[in-house]
């Protein structure tokens, strides 16, 4: 398959279709799967959590901060777990806990506390006498409480968070829930409300946003090409947006990079809208069919292969230079970037 940015602006244009598909035929959405990240728990070691809260609780059958607190400091996995129990994020734990124990506990404090205890689980949590170990204690008995009580009285078109198969009854759900398993339906209609794995997709949010642009550095690296990498919202000088890359710099831009990855086709429209903004800019002020710098697109993701038009336009921008993962590789030598190669 020949792809767009190993023919020349006149063959694309003569047929822009048979290009479009070729882009297409290389876009893969990323959204089955994920990266685990730095504190991504296995279930060996969450089930190991659970069980010490378990037995240290008599099958949740005596929930207190007495019988609670020993296994999450002998245990810290216990803790993400009592967490998962609630169904609550660590800042809306930290609100919950400061007002049912008048503790303050911050919703920063909370959530690196929760990611302490993924990275590193087996480390031990503060003894007594320090604020974390005050803390704690709080969360874990706001946790107590909260299970105890299970849903209270509400208006009934209203939701109450703990309206949940294991938590809706107090510790009667939850010994349920332990002792004879919960039905398959009820798992099911919770996934509804919560969808799977939207805890871990919330905490990799940027992992996964980041694949493309991490494929690029590597690349620019391993050619030791010099490159100027732009954070979110920053401003360069003649640039109204700051492209992600430009090569060599700001000051003397020959080649600019955008990347995305979206599963959403109408943020696929907004970078292809940045892309063609780029391309106007790399014009003005030159002589016809020059540009002061070459445009490059980056791609990943089901999103662009949506709007044939929209693909059609990125490369027209691009004169044909769109890449994307599966064709990373042959980014230097197809591009002005094999000017700037040092190795």
């Amino acid at each position: 398959m020949t792809f767009p940015f190993e023919v020349d602006f006149k063959e694309l244009c003569a047929d822009l279709d048979a290009h479009v598909d070729a882009v297409f035929s290389c876009l893969e959405s990323e959204f089955l799967v994920m990266p685990k990240g730095k504190g991504f728990i296995e279930f060996p070691v969450f089930e190991n959590g659970y069980e010490a809260l378990k037995k240290a609780t008599g099958g949740f059958r005596n929930v207190t901060p007495d019988t609670v607190a020993p296994a999450v400091f002998k245990t810290p996995t216990a803790f993400i777990v009592l967490r998962c129990m609630l169904g609550f994020t660590p800042p809306e734990w930290a609100y919950y806990a400061t007002r049912q124990t008048g503790i303050e506990v911050t919703q920063g404090a909370a959530r690196i506390l929760d990611r302490k205890i993924r990275v590193a689980p087996e480390a031990p949590l503060p003894r007594k006498g320090s604020v974390t170990q005050q803390r704690i204690q709080a969360l874990i008995a706001s946790a107590c409480h909260a299970l105890k009580e299970g849903v209270p009285g509400r208006s009934p078109d209203a939701l109450h968070r703990l309206e949940k198969a294991d938590t809706k009854s107090g510790l009667v759900s939850v010994r349920g829930s332990a002792d004879l398993g919960v039905p398959y339906s009820v798992v099911l209609y919770e996934r509804l409300l919560g969808r799977p794995f939207a805890g871990h997709r919330d905490s990799i949010s940027e992992l996964i946003g980041n694949i493309v642009e991490n494929a690029i550095e590597d690349i620019l690296a391993g050619a030791g090409i010099s490159n100027r990498k732009t954070r979110r919202a920053e401003r360069l000088d003649g640039f109204d947006q700051a492209p992600d890359f430009v090569i060599p710099n700001e000051h003397n831009p020959q080649v600019v990079i955008e990347a995305k990855l979206t599963e959403d086709d109408g943020t696929a429209r907004d970078k292809v809208t940045r892309v063609q903004h780029l391309a106007a800019l790399s014009m003005e002020g030159q002589p016809s069919g020059h540009r002061r710098f070459e445009v490059i697109a980056c791609i990943a993701g089901r999103g662009f292969g949506v709007r044939r038009e929209d693909m059609k336009k990125l490369l027209l921008a691009t004169r044909g230079k769109v890449f994307t993962l599966q064709n990373m590789s042959q980014l230097v030598q197809n591009t002005r970037l094999e000017a700037f190669r040092s190795r």
